[in-house]
């Protein structure tokens, strides 16, 4: 798994992968050549057996300021051309069977907040600050803040939180359910890598069928969304993580999951 700039670093350690957007000096503003870089390290991701869970940050003061409006200003096509591959990165995170961590450590704002709703788990460190900025620009959430917001804080919430796009603090996204917690700044990225640690010594394949028919539950009426249920346990039933969960259970102990 490689990124040939320095705009993403990766850090692979104890089956955790770790993100950084790396252009502090923009506020991580995301370039094309940094969202198609994404989404193939997300790709990849899926078929990387040692990596087992991931987090996503960003360096300096921001996770991300959203697109690059240096790019956008020059250029009407880079939204055109930007959208679906914004979209397809998002997409990316959303049915990659692993979990995706989140560490918001400050501004996140337009895409780079869409970025951070994406993500399965969002830790914020009380610097964080969240906003859906597009309606400032004359543009809309194009990324997946129109279909996840309105799940993740309701209806209302979400109708002004876009319609206004006011600049929320860690402490009101956490009241408001957009966040998972709130952690002190010098305690995030040790909160999220004591999260991620903890699911890779989890039954990981589990957790990545739970992602996928959470996920597919959002669009699926109950019926559709119990069949489908119904074959994912039938699936895991034969795995060795399920019989050595259950050992683990009858004999008292701790279970030992291998990811098969």
């Amino acid at each position: 798994m490689q990124v040939e700039n320095k705009t993403i670093i990766l850090e692979k350690r104890e089956g955790v992968l770790k993100i950084t957007l790396n252009r502090p000096h923009v506020l991580n503003a995301l370039s094309m050549e940094m969202i198609e870089g994404l989404r193939k390290v997300f790709e990849e991701a899926g078929d990387d057996d040692d990596v087992k869970a991931l987090i996503i940050t960003g360096a300096g003061d921001a996770f991300s300021s959203g697109a690059d409006l240096s790019d956008v200003q020059a250029n009407c096509a880079f939204v055109k051309e930007g959208c679906p591959k914004a979209q397809r990165l998002v997409m990316s995170i959303i049915t990659l069977e692993k979990p995706v961590i989140a560490a918001v450590n400050g501004y996140a704002t337009a895409g780079g907040c869409e970025l951070a709703i994406a993500c399965d788990i969002r830790i914020a460190s009380e610097k964080a600050k969240f906003g859906e900025l597009f309606i400032k620009i004359g543009l809309i959430p194009g990324m997946v803040g129109v279909y996840l917001l309105p799940r993740l804080i309701g209806l209302a919430r979400a109708k002004e939180f876009i319609f206004t796009g006011d600049i929320i603090d860690a402490k009101e996204a956490e009241r408001i359910g957009l966040v998972n917690r709130v952690v002190a700044a010098d305690k995030l990225e040790d909160e999220a890598m004591e999260l991620a640690k903890r699911l890779t010594k989890g039954a990981v394949k589990a957790i990545g069928k739970a992602k996928s028919a959470i996920n597919r539950g959002l669009d699926s009426d109950l019926i559709g969304t119990l069949d489908h249920i119904a074959m994912v346990q039938t699936g895991l039933c034969d795995t060795e993580d399920h019989a050595e969960g259950v050992s683990a259970f009858l004999e008292k102990r701790e279970p030992q999951f291998k990811g098969r």
